[in-house]
């Protein structure tokens, strides 16, 4: 498995489809191979600022919304 160290600089856009269901988000990144070391599990990790996590949170209470208010009011 490829691990990767993501750090996240600027969310440019969020959207989401109707179809697929996911929500899609354009952004800047610094994305650098990352080496497991013998003791750790492989894993990728995320990195951002307050603010640009304060951006992200914002922008994904609309997106959830915006599925929500697709939803049929029985499915709520």
């Amino acid at each position: 498995m490829k691990t990767f160290q993501i750090e996240l600089q600027k969310i440019k856009s969020m959207s989401n489809s109707n179809q697929t269901g996911l929500i899609e988000a354009r952004v800047d990144a610094l994305v650098t191979p990352r080496n497991a070391r013998g003791d750790e599990e492989p894993t990728t990790t995320l990195s951002f600022d307050e603010a640009t996590a304060r951006v992200l949170m914002l922008l994904l209470k609309q997106q959830l919304a915006e599925f929500d208010g697709r939803k049929a009011r029985s499915r709520r």
